[in-house]
């Protein structure tokens, strides 16, 4: 008998953003750019490249890599700058449509998420205890604070 192969599991791209917009909880931020799918590509998604910003460098490497998605805390079109699609933001914004490469971007959600966030996986690897939001009476505080269990010396 022929062994089968195990296909790899494909996720719709739609499919893929919706589930981080909920599990990022994307509604409740008023943020500095869109959170979410910002540029699509194929439909289907299996090789993904996480990144902290979508510069060049990594839409570079996921071409290399033939991914489908890059997922990133620092998309693009952010509040304040031009919306003009020219220079730098043209060149990137060329590499992943040529390619077919999904950009999903989540900035303030990915700070702020009490189990996936930013700051809460910094302050588990730092050793913080007494980990709590910064702003007491803000439940998206961007912020963390808590401390070492034995002080730490700067040098």
């Amino acid at each position: 008998k022929k062994k089968k192969k195990k296909k790899k599991k494909k996720k719709k791209n739609t499919k893929l953003a919706n589930k981080l917009d909920q599990l990022l909880e994307i509604h409740q931020f008023k943020d500095y750019c869109p959170n979410g799918l910002q540029i699509e590509g194929r439909q289907e998604v299996q090789k993904i490249i996480l990144g902290v910003t979508a510069n060049q460098a990594l839409i570079d490497i996921a071409v290399i890599q033939k991914a489908d998605a890059i997922l990133v805390h620092h998309g693009f079109f952010w509040k304040g700058e031009t919306e003009n699609i020219v220079g730098m933001k043209y060149k990137r914004i060329k590499a992943l449509i040529e390619n077919g490469i999904n950009l999903y971007a989540y900035h303030l959600p990915l700070d702020v998420h009490t189990q996936f966030g930013n700051n809460t996986h910094l302050a588990k690897l730092l050793g913080i205890i007494d980990r709590r939001p910064l702003e007491p009476w803000n439940k998206r505080s961007v912020g963390r604070v808590g401390k070492f269990s034995e002080a730490l010396t700067s040098t």
